[in-house]
């Protein structure tokens, strides 16, 4: 790896989002031949700094970026892909963008074909009637695969291939780039298995070795350890660290990305305290087909009336515990409430056994975007429990229509409870904004007025002052209404602010339980994996 040369330099990248800053004065580098891991909570601005150097029209249409980036030591305008891509720059993206009636040559190929010329072509002299030169596009893509030792043939389908061949394709794709000379990789084995995984860990210090320079994005900081020259920390929007492997340890980079300042918070007092005596949910041995978020044979008792956080790094299966009790995905595994079984894999005996779920994707799960707010709110407790339904005349008694005037109350009476910022209750949800559509999904939960209260992600894309509120309010129905609330949140100090307790998981299966006033370094080990309590 060379040292005095450097491929790549951003230099004072700042960012911000209409009046948020989420990128505040961050500098990062690369030399060729170096694989450098970029580490960070969700939000940390991970990738609104790769979007900004691989020049993503988000960027630019939101009033653009400060700061510099040279390629090469000259000063270079990165304003779209295209331009990146000209500029020797290529990413492999978490979303597959990968054409599934395609073969896998022609999605290596595409857009960069090779042609040949035919006596038609040279006649009327067009490019635009040559052939396509099958043989040497198939003998790149070949070469490209195998560079990442894969050896599956370059002239199958997509379509119908298993999600980690699908990501070394895309890999495949930025490698056959003659050009290349930086590859950002974001997650790439986030969708992997462990085998997988190492593989492409091997394909990276193969191609490191090759002289690419190599910006790797990942959560998994094992992985970090294994394969990183240099690792850089972000932790809300700013560097906190830049280390080089030989001083790197997994806990000293958990903690940095964990650490900050918790806001001590003046809870309001219940009449009982939460206790291991009163258990009212029992998950025994979980697990959920998950994509990204798999649970592996993961246990957990929660205490009846406690706000239960659970948190740990990206793709460790966190989300999945939510989606998997309630029906989201594919789940097996025993859960009880008041040792009463919950069948798996069936959303609406969840709800009627009284559970609810606050979905983390409330525009593509939570929410009938063009649908009015009360429709919202009441849609699945009319499809549940027949709520806000009346029967129809007596001839027809098991038809039911939807009865405006019990729902327009209700979504009235919720908008003030929940202070929803809208025009009435008519307004379609899709014109809210973020924090209020996340109140839509809280009110839409609690017209099932559950015992037992899912909530994952509440506070992601929404402003400050909203998240507060949402917090609040999460509070006020555990105080005021006894509802046990299990808090699932990238954001730790949003967890260690309101919860009773924070329950981590890693690789899918419980690390341990921490007390909110627990250390940073507690809660950087157990997120590293290397320790394991007992729940308190």
């Amino acid at each position: 790896m060379e040292r005095a040369r450097r491929v790549l330099e951003m230099k004072g990248i700042t960012k911000q989002y209409f009046g948020n800053t989420v990128l505040n004065d961050v500098s990062i580098d690369l030399c060729p031949g170096e694989i450098h891991a970029l580490v960070g909570e969700n939000g940390a601005g991970k990738s609104t700094l790769m979007n900004i150097l691989f020049g993503m029209p988000v960027i630019h249409s939101t009033g653009g970026f400060s700061g510099e980036i040279l390629i090469d030591g000259k000063k270079v305008e990165l304003l779209s892909p295209a331009a990146a891509m000209q500029a020797g720059i290529g990413m492999v993206h978490q979303e597959f963008m990968l054409l599934p009636g395609f073969t896998i040559t022609e999605n290596i190929k595409l857009n960069r074909e090779t042609t040949r010329k035919n006596a038609l072509s040279r006649l009327l002299k067009s490019e635009f009637l040559d052939y396509l030169d099958v043989p040497a596009m198939r003998k790149d893509a070949r070469t490209a695969l195998d560079r990442l030792d894969l050896s599956i043939d370059e002239w199958l389908p997509v379509a119908g291939l298993p999600v980690g061949y699908m990501q070394f394709i895309e890999i495949a794709r930025e490698v056959d780039k003659k050009e290349v000379k930086i590859l950002v990789f974001d997650e790439p084995t986030a969708v992997l298995t462990e085998t997988e995984a190492d593989r492409l860990l091997g394909s990276l210090r193969r191609l490191a070795a090759d002289g690419i320079a190599i910006l790797f994005i990942t959560h998994r900081l094992d992985e970090v350890m294994d394969v990183a020259d240099r690792i850089t920390v972000l932790r809300d929007g700013e560097t906190v660290a830049m280390l080089n492997r030989d001083e790197a340890v997994v806990e000293r980079i958990a903690e940095l990305m964990v650490g900050r300042k918790v806001e001590k918070v003046e809870l309001p007092p219940r009449d009982t305290d939460p206790s291991d005596k009163d258990i009212a949910l029992t998950i025994n041995d979980l697990l959920v087909d998950m994509p990204g978020e798999m649970v592996r044979g993961l246990s957990l008792s929660v205490r009846r009336g406690e706000i239960l956080g659970i948190g740990g790094l990206a793709g460790h299966g966190k989300l999945g515990i939510a989606n998997g009790i309630t029906g989201l995905y594919s789940a097996s595994g025993h859960v009880s409430k008041n040792g009463d079984n919950i069948p798996l894999n069936s959303p609406e005996q969840v709800l009627l056994k009284g559970l609810a779920f606050v979905s983390e994707d409330r525009r593509g799960v939570g929410l009938l975007l063009n649908e009015p707010i009360d429709r919202n709110i009441g849609v699945t407790a009319m499809q549940a429990q027949h709520k806000f339904l009346r029967p129809w005349p007596h001839f027809l008694p098991a038809l039911r229509l939807e009865n405006r005037g019990e729902l327009r109350a209700y979504a009235e009476a919720m908008i003030r409870k929940l202070d929803i910022r809208c025009l009435g209750p008519n307004q379609p949800v899709r014109s809210l904004s973020g924090g209020n559509q996340q109140k839509v999904c809280v009110a839409k939960a609690l017209a099932l007025e559950p015992e037992i209260l899912f909530v994952s992600e509440p506070t992601r894309g929404i402003d400050v002052g909203a998240k507060r509120l949402v917090l609040d309010l999460l509070v006020r129905l555990n105080r005021e209404h006894n509802v046990t609330i299990i808090m699932t949140s990238s954001e730790l100090g949003e967890l260690r602010k309101i919860c009773d307790r924070v329950a981590i998981v890693y690789r899918g299966r419980l690390a341990g339980i921490l007390p909110p006033d627990a250390s940073d370094a507690e809660f950087g080990l157990m997120m590293a994996g290397r320790v394991r309590k007992e729940a308190i």
